[in-house]
This record gives C-alpha cells, sequence and structure tokens, in this order.
C-alpha cells in the first residue's frame, strides 16, 4: 500500500515510508514456556568467569605488591633524607627513630619500619651483602617487606622482599634488587 502523501517541486514521500517499520516475530516453538539461559550455558559462563578471574588475580596481586614496595621505598628514601640531616646537624646519628619525630611510623604492610644506628650499636646486627659486610656504615633502615619476616643477610630467602636503604642511600629499594 503506497500512495503519495506529498507531491511537488520534485519531491514525493510514500505513505509506506511514514508508517511505523514494523519486524515479523516467530513464536517460540514451545509455546507457553518462557525463554531464558539453560543450566548448561549457566554453567559454562560461570567457568568462563572463573576462568577470567583465575587469570587476572595474580596479576592484579603483583601490581598491588609493586604499589605497595614502591610506596615503602618513597618512604624511606624521606626518612634517609630526615635522618642524615639530623645527622649533618648534631654530628651523628640519632639514637631511635623517636628522635626525629618518626616513632611509630609504620610501613604499608602496617609494621613498623626497622631502624638501627651502626655509630652505636655492634657491628654483627647490620644487614649484610652477599659477601657478609655491612651494606651501610651510619645506619640501617627497612621494612620487613610482605612477609614480615628478615634475616641480617640481605641474601637470605626471607630478606628478599625486604624494602631496604643500601650504599648509605645509594640503593633504596627491594633486597632482591641490591647488588654489592
Amino acid at each position: 500500500w503506497q500512495r503519495t502523501v506529498f507531491a511537488g517541486h520534485g519531491l514525493s514521500i510514500m505513505a509506506s515510508a511514514l508508517l511505523p517499520l514494523r519486524v515479523p516475530v516467530r513464536a517460540s516453538r514451545r509455546s507457553g514456556r518462557q525463554t531464558g539461559l539453560t543450566l548448561v550455558e549457566l554453567m559454562l559462563v560461570i567457568a568462563l568467569l572463573g576462568v577470567l578471574l583465575a587469570l587476572a588475580l595474580p596479576m592484579w596481586k603483583s601490581h598491588r605488591d609493586r604499589a605497595l614496595q614502591r610506596q615503602a621505598a618513597q618512604e624511606l628514601g624521606a626518612m634517609s633524607a630526615v635522618l642524615a640531616q639530623y645527622r649533618l646537624d648534631n654530628q651523628g646519628s640519632p639514637a631511635s627513630l623517636a628522635a626525629v619525630g618518626m616513632a611509630g611510623r609504620l610501613d604499608p604492610w602496617k609494621r613498623p619500619y626497622v631502624y638501627y644506628n651502626l655509630e652505636t650499636g655492634t657491628p654483627s646486627e647490620a644487614r649484610k651483602n652477599r659477601s657478609l659486610t655491612p651494606v651501610n656504615s651510619d645506619f640501617d633502615l627497612y621494612s620487613l617487606g610482605p612477609d614480615g619476616q628478615s634475616e641480617r643477610a640481605l641474601t637470605a630467602a626471607a630478606s628478599q622482599d625486604d624494602v631496604v636503604r643500601a650504599n648509605n642511600g645509594r640503593f633504596i629499594g627491594v633486597a632482591s634488587g641490591f647488588t654489592d
């Protein structure tokens, strides 16, 4: 059914163009039954989501750990600068972090930072490299890292994730990245 509605000036619009488009809808094969997902389709979707989650979760955890390690390194850098300034002003390192107003400072894993004054302490308590020589000559400052465990030697398995200050502040980062 087409009929010209408007004609003139070389323009014509057909009535069929003005009517809404109707799409035929096919009835369900089983009339009276609602359509939806079958149990098999639902299980496939859940399995696919499980696989995607299993792939994404370790990557997210690794990214989160690196971000926390960077945060700890930045905080150690700032604390090291304050301790170095104290050392210049007072001709020696402070006895504790409390002397410079940093008592109770927590790392990103909610544990206190570890400070050890090497000028007044015993050398056997110092953090050590693979040759078992101290990595600092003024003071040690470090975070125990995600596992909360540490050994004096940076090469020990428990120390590999520690965030440390070494070479008198020339290196601040994860212990596994330190090369002497």
